[in-house]
């Protein structure tokens, strides 16, 4: 929680959560998950063995700036990678100069509270350096969080995104 007063209207907000995380892609809670399917602190591979799928998955963060607040509204969230995406990540995960490495392309995993459909969204994902998670690019750029995310938002629009998200 952070204590803010909004830039453009002076009013004091008091504690506003600005972190929001989702502890899973939404492809975790689908029935039938299974076989070889796996969820760590970063990174999750889940199996569909009745459905003969295979999905990737890499936590990483969505930031908006908040005028008024040195602190950006961060959505902590899961975007699937390809295969190939998510073997060069998992490769990579050590190495001090991956933050080097060309973005992936994904989809996002989650459904975020308060925006029109958020799911499967095309994402780039830039690596940082070890210790970092990924930032999350938001690439439907007319989708209400892509404007936000490039935009910023004013702080006095927090406690409604706190309400959407359930605080």
């Amino acid at each position: 929680m952070t204590v803010i007063t909004c830039a453009c209207c002076g009013v004091d907000l008091g504690d506003v959560p600005s972190m929001w995380s989702f502890s899973a892609p939404d492809t975790w809670a689908v029935p039938g998950v299974g076989g070889a399917s796996f969820l760590e602190e970063e990174l999750c591979f889940v199996e569909l063995p009745d459905l003969d799928e295979q999905h990737f998955f890499i936590r990483g963060l969505i930031e908006v700036p908040v005028r008024g607040a040195q602190d950006a509204l961060t959505y902590s969230v899961w975007a699937s990678l390809s295969a190939a995406g998510f073997a060069r990540a998992v490769e990579q995960w050590e190495d001090p100069d991956r933050a080097a490495e060309p973005p992936f392309f994904g989809q996002l995993a989650n459904r975020i509270p308060g925006y029109p459909e958020t799911l499967r969204l095309k994402v780039r994902v830039h690596t940082r350096r070890p210790g970092l998670r990924p930032l999350v690019e938001l690439r439907a750029h007319e989708h209400p969080l892509a404007v936000r995310q490039r935009e910023g938002i004013d702080a006095h629009e927090l406690p409604a995104i706190a309400a959407a998200c359930g605080a």
